[in-house]
C-alpha cells in the first residue's frame, strides 16, 4: 500500500513509526512533517491545510490511503476532499468532526443517544455566561465551543476565576474565533482517562486507554497545555469499565451519528471522568491523542496499517488487536514560555544517546533543521515514550532519556505518571 499521513506532530511521527512497521506497506509520505518522521517516510512541503494540494498529490501518486493525523484538516474537509477524487481516507467528514470542532455539538449528540455526561448550559453572550456562574458558584468548568488547540478548557474553583476565563476566552482574538461561543458544565470529580476506538461507521474497536496530564507544571497545577505526557495503563479503568465505555458511550454515539446522516469513521478519542456513577463523557476528539498516542502505540504488537484498513472497508468486528502487556510512559518536552510566547531556535543535541535508553522511543513534534542542527520550533517539541516491565520502569527509562538531551531551553514535569502510581500503590493486593 501507499499511505500519506497529514500533520507534523509527535503523534503523527508515532502514526508513522508505526505504520512503516507494517508487511503491507509499499511506500509511506507525510505531509508536511518533520525531520523525525524524515526517518520512517519520505516528508512533503505541503500545509496540512491544503487540501487541493493533498489531493493531489494523492491522486499523482496513487495513495492508497490517506490518514488524517491531526483535527484541523479533517475539520477542515480532508475526508470529504480524498472522497470526492476517489482516494479512501481514514478520518471523519467534517460534519462528523464537529464531534470536536464544536462542544455544544457533542453535547448535542451525547444527550440525544443518552450517554452519561455532564450537566452543561451554552452561551453567545458574556453576561449570560457571568450570570449563569455567580448562580451556580464553583467549581465548574468553562470550555470554549471551537477549536483551541488543547487549551481551550478551565477548571475554575473560584466564581471569579471562573469569569476571568469567560472574559478571556469570549475576547475577540483570544482562540480565532473558537471562544465566540462558551459550554459551561458542572465539575465533575473522579480519575480523568481517554479512551480510544477505531471506528468504521457503525462498529468500533476499542484501541486502549491512557491517562493525560494537561497541566503544566507538577501536581497537576498551572494553565491547560495540549498534554505534557501520558501513562499507560491508566489508573482506575479495569477492562470490564473499558467494556461499559464502549457499550454506553461509544456504541451510542456511533449509532445517533449514523442516523443523522453522518456516519463516523477513523479515530475516536472520548475523555472521560471515572465518576462514582460510572464513567461520564467529558469531551469527544476526533483523532488518537497527543501525547496518549505516543505512549499507545509502542504497546502495539499487531499490525496498525491492517486495521486502518479495515475501518475504511469494514471488517473490525473480525480483527484482533494484540498488545505488549508492559506498562508505557510519554514524557513531553517544551520550550521555556510555553503554553504562551517561546523563544524558537535553540539546539537539541544528544537524541542518539538518549534513543539508547532500552524501551526508548523518541517522536519529533516541533523541530526543525537549521545549518544542519536540530533546533525547537515551537512549544511541545519532543516526546519521549519509554516501555517497562511497570510503570515505575517506565518512567525511569523515559528520565534517564531525557536526562541525556542537551537542550538548555528544554522542561518537563518530572512527575508524571504520579497519579497511576499512587492509586497503585493504595490499591490491595490481588490475593486480597
Amino acid at each position: 500500500m501507499r499511505v500519506l499521513v497529514v500533520g507534523s506532530g509527535a503523534r503523527e511521527h508515532a502514526l508513522c513509526w508505526a505504520i512503516a512497521g507494517s508487511p503491507l506497506l509499499t511506500q509511506l509520505w507525510c505531509a508536511p512533517g518533520n525531520p523525525g518522521i524524515s526517518a520512517v517516510a519520505e516528508t512533503l512541503a505541503i500545509p496540512a491545510l491544503d487540501l487541493p494540494a493533498l489531493v493531489d498529490f494523492a491522486r499523482s501518486h496513487q495513495i492508497d490511503l490517506v490518514v488524517g493525523g491531526a483535527e484541523a484538516p479533517l475539520v477542515a474537509g480532508l475526508a470529504d476532499a480524498m472522497a470526492s477524487a476517489g482516494i479512501s481516507c481514514l478520518g471523519p467528514s467534517a460534519a462528523a468532526a464537529q464531534l470536536e470542532a464544536s462542544k455544544g455539538f457533542t453535547k448535542d449528540i451525547a444527550d440525544a443517544a443518552g450517554v452519561p455526561t455532564a450537566a452543561w448550559e451554552q452561551f453567545d453572550d458574556a453576561e449570560s455566561a457571568h450570570d449563569f456562574v455567580r448562580r451556580r458558584g464553583a467549581p465548574i468548568v468553562v470550555k470554549a465551543d471551537g477549536l483551541a488547540a488543547g487549551k481551550g478548557v478551565v477548571v475554575a474553583q473560584t466564581v471569579a476565576e471562573a469569569e476571568a476565563a469567560i472574559s478571556t476566552m469570549m475576547a475577540p482574538g483570544t482562540f480565532g474565533g473558537a471562544g465566540a461561543r462558551l459550554v459551561i458544565e458542572e465539575c465533575l470529580q473522579g480519575e480523568e482517562v481517554s479512551v480510544f476506538a477505531l471506528c468504521d461507521g457503525t462498529d468500533a474497536l476499542l484501541l486502549g486507554a491512557a491517562q493525560d496530564h494537561k497541566r503544566l507544571n507538577e501536581g497537576d497545577r498551572g494553565p491547560n497545555t495540549g498534554g505534557m505526557g501520558a501513562v499507560v495503563p491508566p489508573p482506575g479503568l479495569t477492562p470490564a469499565l473499558a467494556q461499559v465505555v464502549m457499550d454506553r458511550i461509544i456504541r451510542p454515539v456511533l449509532v445517533e451519528m449514523a442516523r443523522r446522516g453522518t456516519a463516523y469513521r477513523g479515530f475516536l478519542y472520548a475523555g472521560l471522568m471515572l465518576t462514582t456513577e460510572g464513567p461520564k463523557l467529558l469531551e469527544f476528539n476526533v483523532r488518537f491523542g497527543d501525547p496518549e498516542c505516543q505512549a499507545l502505540l509502542p504497546l502495539l504488537k499487531s499490525d496498525l496499517l491492517t486495521a486502518m484498513l479495515a475501518a475504511c472497508e469494514g471488517g473490525l468486528d473480525r480483527l484482533d488487536v494484540r498488545w505488549r502487556s508492559e506498562a508505557s510512559v510519554a514524557v513531553v518536552l517544551a520550550t521555556r514560555g510555553y503554553p504562551g510566547t517561546v523563544q524558537r531556535g535553540g539546539v537539541i543535541g544528544n537524541l542518539d544517546q538518549a534513543a539508547q535508553v532500552p524501551g526508548v522511543q523518541i517522536f519529533h513534534a516541533a523541530t526543525a533543521l537549521q545549518q544542519g542542527k536540530l533546533i525547537a520550533n515551537g512549544g511541545r517539541v519532543l516526546t519521549v515514550s519509554a516501555l517497562g516491565a511497570d510503570l515505575a520502569q517506565a518512567r525511569d527509562r523515559a528520565y534517564q532519556a531525557i536526562d541525556r538531551i542537551d537542550w538548555p531551553d528544554g522542561l518537563c514535569r518530572r512527575d508524571i505518571g504520579w497519579r497511576a502510581m499512587t492509586l497503585a500503590a493504595q490499591m490491595p493486593p490481588a490475593s486480597e
